[in-house]
């Protein structure tokens, strides 16, 4: 059974800020893309639970790895709102990530391999790419990259 929310176990903005070491503004943005939550007072003051912390800390570790916002709201999304999450709730995110992550890796192991031909190819306007189009074997379609992956922000 959940414990009830008292002043004792909510939190201000700013002591948000200062324990995640996020900025307050980063903090209302997260909370405008749905992110973490707050309740307000009868004076309109945000107030945090304290497993804001740790939903910070994990958007946080999750950008740093290059996870979106948007995928990052889906996990979160999974959390349970009544609770603290628990290590397994953590472990079970971290599974859902492990083949985007994967396959990340190999595009950057890929970059790495060819990145003396790929940063003196004019990036992504000649007809051959070494990193997306080896060997030209895309040179019939026209110039360009024919492989990236569409952007995501489009």
């Amino acid at each position: 059974m959940p414990r009830p929310r008292t002043p004792f176990h909510e939190l201000t903005v700013g002591q948000v800020a200062d324990r995640s070491g996020v900025a307050i503004s980063a903090l209302h943005f997260y909370e405008r893309q749905g992110l973490i939550r707050s309740t307000r007072t009868a004076s309109n003051q945000r107030r945090y639970g304290r497993d804001t912390l740790r939903r910070v800390a994990f958007i946080r570790a999750s950008q740093h790895v290059g996870i979106s916002l948007a995928v990052i709201r889906q996990a979160l999304d999974q959390l349970p709102s009544e609770r603290t999450p628990t290590p397994d709730d953590w472990a079970r995110l971290s599974v859902d990530w492990r083949t985007e992550l994967d396959a990340r890796i190999a595009q950057l192991q890929a970059l790495r391999d060819d990145l003396t031909e790929c940063i003196g190819c004019g990036c992504l306007s000649l007809r051959v790419c070494h990193l997306t189009n080896p060997r030209d074997v895309l040179g019939r379609e026209g110039p360009g990259a024919r492989r990236l992956p569409p952007d995501p922000q489009r």
